[in-house]
C-alpha cells in the first residue's frame, strides 16, 4: 500500500486536474470575446458590439444605422471560410485539453492507492497527460487570438445592418479566454506535486543508500 504521503500528494493532484476541467468546462460555456466598432450613417454616430463565445454569440447595435438592435447568432453557423475553420480547431484543441486532464485524473487516482511501475500509468503518464493539456490549451488561445484579431467577420456582420464607415475596431477578450490560463496553471501545479513527492523519495533513497555505499570495504566483506 502506499504511504500516507503519496496518496496526500496525488489525491490532491487529482483535485487541482479535476478543477481544471471544472474551470475550462465552463470557459468553454461562456463570451470568449467582444468587438466593438463605431458606425456613421448621415450624421448620426452609433456602435456595434459582436459578443462571441465558442458555440453562441450576439450582435448588438446603438444607433447603428440609425436605430437599436440585436439578435442572437449560432457561431457555428455564422462563421464562413477560414475563421470557421479556426473555430474548429479551437473547439477540437480545448476538446483534446479535457480528455488529457480526465487521463490526468484516473492516473493520479491509480497511484494514490496503488504503487504501479514506472510506466505510463505511473508519474510518467501524469506529465505526459497533464503536460498535453497545457499544450492544447496554450495553442488554442493563439488559435482564437488570431481568430478574431486577423479576421474582419465581426465587422461583416455589422454591416449586415447596413451600416458603414465602421471605424475605431477594439476587441477585448473576456471571461471564458482568461479562465484558460488558470486551467494551464492548476495542470503545472499537478505536475508539481506529484514530482515533488518523487523528488523527495528519490532523494531518501539515496541518503539511505550512503552508508552501505561509504562503508570501508574490510567492514563490507563481512
Amino acid at each position: 500500500m502506499p504511504s500516507l504521503k503519496k496518496t496526500l500528494h496525488f489525491c490532491s493532484s487529482a483535485f487541482f486536474c479535476a478543477g481544471g476541467v471544472a474551470l475550462l468546462g465552463y470557459g468553454m460555456s461562456v463570451d470568449w470575446s467582444n468587438t466593438s466598432v463605431d458606425c456613421k450613417s448621415s450624421n448620426v454616430t452609433g456602435s456595434g458590439i459582436v459578443k462571441i463565445g465558442l458555440f453562441e454569440g450576439a450582435i448588438v447595435l446603438k444607433a447603428c444605422p440609425f436605430i437599436d438592435g440585436g439578435s442572437d447568432v449560432k457561431v457555428l453557423e455564422k462563421l464562413e471560410g477560414v475563421p470557421l475553420i479556426l473555430q474548429y480547431i479551437v473547439i477540437a484543441l480545448l476538446v483534446l485539453s479535457l480528455i488529457g486532464s480526465a487521463a490526468s485524473i484516473l492516473i493520479t487516482l491509480y497511484n494514490s492507492f496503488s504503487n504501479p511501475y514506472e510506466t505510463y500509468m505511473g508519474p510518467v503518464g501524469l506529465y505526459a497527460c497533464s503536460g498535453f493539456s497545457v499544450g492544447t490549451s496554450f495553442l488554442a488561445l493563439i488559435m482564437y487570438v488570431s481568430n478574431v484579431h486577423l479576421s474582419n467577420f465581426s465587422e461583416e456582420w455589422i454591416r449586415e445592418s447596413n451600416a458603414e464607415n465602421l471605424t475605431n475596431t477594439k476587441v477585448d477578450m473576456q471571461l471564458g479566454f482568461f479562465l484558460v490560463l488558470p486551467y494551464m496553471a492548476v495542470n503545472l501545479l499537478a505536475i508539481l506535486l506529484v514530482y515533488l513527492y518523487i523528488h523527495g523519495a528519490y532523494t531518501r533513497q539515496k541518503e539511505q543508500q550512503k552508508p552501505t555505499e561509504d562503508a570501508p570495504k574490510e567492514i563490507m566483506m563481512y
